[in-house]
């Protein structure tokens, strides 16, 4: 059995009295990549938030490589090897390319500026650009960039795909799968539905705070009346 990069398991998430998640379980073997679907207002960005620690689970457990990371402040796990580009890309936009890249920390790993820029041609071609002058897609890029050049063993990513034509998201989705080439498990949050599933192991599918899917990503990508229908799931279609 696969060793788990992460574990999820009863987690229940609110914001005030909004009960958000309510006892989803999941898991991200180590070495492969994990997608999270649902209609928007699912609960898939707060599950990525209480996975780092950004929004606290009430109740419920996290392990992050087998550690107990429940209760922990969200700087304690990223030191763990976790890579976090939320939605909205949040990157400096007075900053260059490379400024914006010089701001993470670095962990002692194989990614480093050079390697990053071989990987993103297009952030080397515009590394002295403000941040504010790249397009959605060279963002996204970068946003994902920072995040390698902690090193880490696990990255979340949240929408990745948000807003970019076609040609973008298929190099961003390229850039994923290289990733996990290096040995980086990866759970990711996404819409577009048929690009998440053609790259992912494995999917899960949040329905009002309930995980109401749960297996293999190719086996999923097979029933095209799920796949169709799922910004408007309903729990009782899924069971």
């Amino acid at each position: 059995m696969s060793k788990l990069a992460l574990e999820a398991e009863d987690l229940h998430t609110y914001y005030g009295k909004s009960h958000i998640l309510q006892g989803i379980s999941l898991e991200v073997p180590e070495g492969e990549i994990v997608t999270l679907l649902g209609r928007n207002g699912a609960g898939k960005t707060t599950t990525m938030r209480s996975l780092v620690g950004l929004t606290p689970a009430r109740q419920g457990t996290i392990r992050i490589f087998g550690e107990n990371t429940t209760d922990w402040p969200s700087h304690r796990i990223a030191r763990l090897g976790v890579g976090y580009v939320p939605e909205g890309r949040r990157i400096f936009p007075s900053l260059t390319v490379e400024e914006n890249l010089k701001v993470p920390v670095s962990r002692p790993g194989p990614w480093d500026i050079a390697r990053i820029y071989k990987l993103f041609p297009r952030l080397a071609e515009r590394k002295s650009n403000k941040g504010r002058q790249l397009s959605g897609g060279e963002q996204e890029m970068l946003a994902i960039a920072r995040a390698l050049l902690l090193n880490p063993k696990l990255i979340l990513l949240d929408e990745p795909s948000q807003g970019l034509a076609p040609l973008i998201v298929a190099e961003v989705f390229r850039i994923v799968v290289a990733a996990r080439e290096e040995g980086i498990s990866v759970l990711l949050v996404e819409q577009n539905v048929r690009a998440a599933v053609a790259i992912a192991d494995r999917a899960f599918v949040l329905d009002d705070g309930h995980i109401v899917y749960s297996g293999s990503a190719s086996e999923f990508a097979k029933d095209e009346e799920r796949v169709r229908t799922l910004a408007g799931v309903s729990s009782e279609s899924w069971v």
